[in-house]
């Protein structure tokens, strides 16, 4: 039976893939700072993770016991909107932790944990892409193009293990962060995204695809 790590499964999309999976009889473990009842409904192994804790972050993979499939950096926060006071810098701060560093942190650690032919996917957004920034939501805007950078760092890792590192970019999702006038439910979101991570190969490490499988310029 194969093995997915979710973070962030609480709620929204991490939620969704913990659902589908689980029904999908694969071993789901699914990490939130606090898990929900709706997370706890589905019977998966529920870890508390806060990914602004870098000692938590840093101590997390020795929980996890024999290979990991797949593994799915999902979590992530969308505040600060700007970057105007000392307020939104200490915030902006908490948000390159949660969207870039415990990220990549968390997958060079599972690195040693993923079985060949394994697969690392973060979620990105589009809003990462230096190539197609629209302006305004600075600070997500940096939190995703560092994560893309990371990821594709961890993919030159990742690679010579037969270990394939994506980053995805789910679409604008009807979620708490997306908001209810979002162009896709979760559910649409997830699996589209699945189908496309059962197409990857080696050969796609590195890239950042929107979920559709189309690519994304940095």
């Amino acid at each position: 039976m194969p093995t997915v790590l979710v973070t962030g499964a609480n709620r929204g999309i991490g939620l969704e893939f913990a659902r589908q999976y689980s029904a999908d009889a694969w071993d789901v473990v699914a990490t939130a700072r606090q898990s929900s009842p709706e997370l706890d409904a589905l019977g998966v192994r529920v870890e508390s993770l806060d990914l602004a804790n870098a000692n938590a972050v840093a101590g997390f993979a020795a929980k996890i016991d024999g290979t990991l499939e797949l593994f799915i950096a999902n979590a992530g926060t969308n505040h600060p909107m700007n970057g105007d006071s000392a307020e939104d810098a200490r915030a902006w701060q908490t948000m390159m932790m949660v969207n870039a560093i415990a990220p990549y942190m968390l997958g060079r650690q599972l690195l040693q944990r993923m079985s060949e032919g394994g697969k690392m996917i973060a979620i990105s957004s589009g809003m990462g892409s230096i190539g197609e920034n629209g302006g305004g939501w600075v600070p997500y805007r940096t939190s995703k193009a560092a994560l893309n950078m990371a990821w594709n760092s961890l993919a030159l890792e990742a690679k010579p293990r037969g270990v394939a590192a994506v980053a995805f970019s789910p679409g604008w999702v009807k979620t708490r962060m997306g908001g209810a006038g979002a162009e896709i439910s979760s559910e649409e979101s997830v699996r589209a995204m699945r189908r496309l991570i059962e197409k990857l190969t080696i050969e796609d490490t590195g890239r950042f695809l929107r979920r559709n499988g189309s690519e994304l310029p940095w």
